[in-house]
C-alpha cells in the first residue's frame, strides 16, 4: 500500500490493569474512508484515540514515516483534526463563534483575525450546508446540524485527515445519513482522509471505502467494505447470524441480521 495514512507496529494499550489493544500491526490507507466498527469495549475507540495522540500506548505510530509523539502538538493540529463522541458547547454560542475555533491551530494568541481566516470559515459553513444559519445559537439546531457544525469547525483546522468517533451517536437515521453523507463528499471533494468509529455495520458498508474490524483488541478483519464483512466475520465479531445482500440502488452491501447466537448458561 502506497502512501499510508497511519502505520502501526505492535501497538498496545493497557488501561486499569487490563489491555485493551494486544500488539496491533496496521496500515490504515490514506484519502479513504476508514470505518472502525466492533461490539461494546472491543477497543475501538481506544484505537481512535491513539490516532489522536491522546491515549498512552507501546509500539509505534508513524505518520508520514515519522512517529506521531515526536511531531510538535501545533503541526499536529493542523495535519490531523478530531471530533470526539458527543462534544459539548454553551447553548447560546452562535455556529460562526464555535467554527471559528477551529482556526487555533493555525493562530498565535497575538495575531489578529484576518480575511483568509474568515474566508476559510465561510468556506466550511458552506461547505457543511450552514452558510445561512452562522448566527443562530447552537441551541436552536437539529440534532443533525448541530454535528454539522462540529464537522465545519474541524474544517476549518485544514487538516488532511480527519478522526470521527461515532459521529452519529444519539441522532434519527435521517440525520445519520445527513452527517454521513456529508463526511463523505467532503472527502472526496477535498482529498482528505476520514477515520470514523462507526458501531452500525450498514452505515459502514455504505459508507465507508475500508473497513477496520475490531474484536477484544485485536484485528479480527480490515480491508475493502464491499468484501471485508462476510457473514463468519459478523459472526465472530458481533455474534450475530447474517446474510448479505446487494442494494439495488447503490450496489454496496447490505447486511440482514437474522438471529443472535444462542449461548450456553451454566446450569
Amino acid at each position: 500500500m502506497t502512501n499510508p495514512a497511519f502505520e502501526l507496529h505492535h501497538v498496545g494499550v493497557r488501561l486499569g490493569g487490563r489491555d485493551i489493544l494486544h500488539d496491533l500491526s496496521l496500515t490504515i490507507p490514506a484519502d479513504r474512508t476508514t470505518a472502525i466498527i466492533g461490539a461494546n469495549g472491543s477497543g475501538k475507540s481506544t484505537l481512535l484515540r491513539t490516532l489522536a495522540r491522546l491515549q498512552e500506548r507501546t509500539g509505534s505510530v508513524l505518520r508520514h514515516g515519522a512517529e506521531i509523539s515526536g511531531i510538535r502538538p501545533r503541526a499536529f493540529a493542523q495535519d490531523v483534526a478530531l471530533l470526539p463522541q458527543a462534544p459539548e458547547a454553551p447553548a447560546n454560542l452562535t455556529v460562526t463563534d464555535l467554527v471559528s475555533r477551529g482556526r487555533d491551530p493555525h493562530r498565535r494568541w497575538y495575531d489578529q483575525w484576518s480575511a483568509a481566516d474568515e474566508r476559510i470559515v465561510n468556506e466550511a459553513l458552506a461547505a457543511t450546508g450552514l452558510a445561512d444559519m452562522g448566527q443562530r445559537g447552537l441551541g436552536t439546531l437539529s440534532g443533525g446540524q448541530r454535528q454539522r457544525a462540529w464537522i465545519a469547525l474541524t474544517l476549518t483546522q485544514s487538516p488532511s485527515l480527519l478522526l470521527l468517533d461515532e459521529p452519529t451517536t444519539y441522532l434519527d437515521v435521517a440525520h445519520q445519513i445527513d452527517v454521513l453523507e456529508t463526511v463523505t463528499a467532503l472527502q472526496r471533494s477535498r482529498g482528505m482522509t476520514v477515520i470514523l468509529v462507526l458501531h452500525d455495520l450498514g452505515m459502514a458498508v455504505r459508507y465507508a471505502d475500508h473497513i477496520i474490524a475490531v474484536q477484544d483488541g485485536r484485528i479480527a478483519a480490515e480491508g475493502p467494505a464491499e468484501s471485508t464483512l462476510t457473514p463468519s466475520v459478523i459472526r465472530d465479531v458481533f455474534g450475530i447470524d447474517s446474510a448479505i445482500l446487494t442494494d439495488p440502488v447503490t450496489g454496496r452491501p447490505v447486511i440482514v441480521p437474522h438471529r443472535a447466537l444462542e449461548t450456553t448458561e451454566a446450569p
